[in-house]
């Protein structure tokens, strides 16, 4: 069964796992204060050209946005993010469990545009009875966005510059992280995301990590007590080096952009080959995610022996699915699912 299903159904590197071997028998302290967790957080301050940066690692993705959100919002504000944004469609309400409206807006091509974002907050204070509504109080983007889509330098640079002027922190969920910096077609650099984003994570889990995210909190502006928060939102591990020294191998002589940069290959590969075939595709994207349209039968057929991921309906007779490539694709496993088609 060939599985293009997404980019954390494999386990972790093989790196990782050496090391975690190796490492096995120490022991060290909990919660994050280890010695492992010190030497990523200098590692991954330094590939992010931000000395300043305050670091935490979290088990998983929606324990991190839901801890990143709550941390910064205060009771009464909410969070603008795509209508198609993870935290608004994917996360079963995580946001609102903690007492937080996700301010859902109008998306293109799962991004939310500046304008798009200027014209709402001038519209939300030209209210006159704003007082009454749920206050905006961040941003949350994805890039990659869950359409496999990126934002551009300038693009950030805009929501950046708006998010400033309305004292909204601007936060990035960088679950996928690595393939965005890695596709051919960004102008985006990690240092760009550093610069211009208040808070973002850098994806471990679906980029060769077993588990676990790093949060990186730009400005000296990582809530107070942080630690404490992490916990009571159920996302601080016990055996906290696990998370570091997972970090910390992939921080390790480039490991976590040359694995990411693999996926970006697979995908092109299977990108052009689907080309090749003449298959239509439901949006370009330039990541590891590919949304191609296939009729009924042959989704029926490739169900027989792929496993990958129903995206949505085109038409009666055709639907969008998706193919995810990660660190661990192979060329045999995409010349395969080429072959099958």
């Amino acid at each position: 069964m060939l599985s293009f299903e997404s980019d954390y159904t494999e386990g972790a590197h093989e790196a990782i796992l050496k090391r975690l071997a190796e490492t096995n028998r120490e022991q060290t302290p909990g919660y994050g204060a280890d010695p492992y967790c010190e030497a990523a957080k200098e590692k991954i301050a330094g590939a992010c050209r931000c000395p300043q940066a305050d670091i935490y690692f979290l088990t998983g993705g929606t324990q991190t946005n839901q801890t990143v959100i709550d941390s910064l919002l205060k009771n009464y504000e909410g969070v603008i993010a795509a209508q198609t944004g993870h935290v608004n469609v994917h996360e079963a309400g995580a946001i609102e469990f903690t007492g937080h409206k996700v301010q859902a807006l109008p998306q293109k091509n799962g991004k939310i545009e500046p304008e798009t974002l200027r014209a709402y907050m001038e519209a939300f204070y030209k209210d006159p009875s704003h007082d009454h509504m749920v206050f905006p109080g961040m941003v949350y983007i994805s890039h990659p966005t869950e359409f496999g889509t990126l934002y551009t330098k300038a693009e950030l640079t805009a929501l950046s510059e708006i998010c400033g002027e309305y004292g909204l922190p601007l936060f990035l969920d960088g679950a996928r992280l690595g393939y965005g910096l890695m596709s051919l077609d960004t102008d985006v650099t990690l240092e760009d995301i550093a610069r211009l984003c208040d808070v973002f994570y850098i994806g471990g889990t679906k980029v060769g990590a077993l588990f676990g995210e790093a949060v990186v909190f730009t400005k000296k502006n990582a809530p107070r007590q942080f630690v404490t928060l992490i916990k009571q939102h159920g996302a601080l591990l016990a055996k906290g080096r696990l998370l570091g020294l997972q970090f910390d191998t992939l921080f390790t002589d480039g490991l976590y952009f040359e694995i990411s940069r693999h996926a970006i290959q697979m995908a092109e590969r299977l990108k052009k080959g689907l080309r090749e075939k003449g298959c239509k595709f439901l949006i370009d994207s330039p990541t590891n995610q590919q949304f191609v349209v296939l009729d009924q039968d042959t989704i029926r057929r490739l169900e027989e022996q792929v496993a990958f991921s129903i995206w949505e309906p085109v038409d009666e007779n055709h639907t969008a699915v998706r193919f995810a490539t990660s660190w661990a694709t192979t060329p045999e496993m995409v010349d395969a699912l080429l072959e099958l088609l």
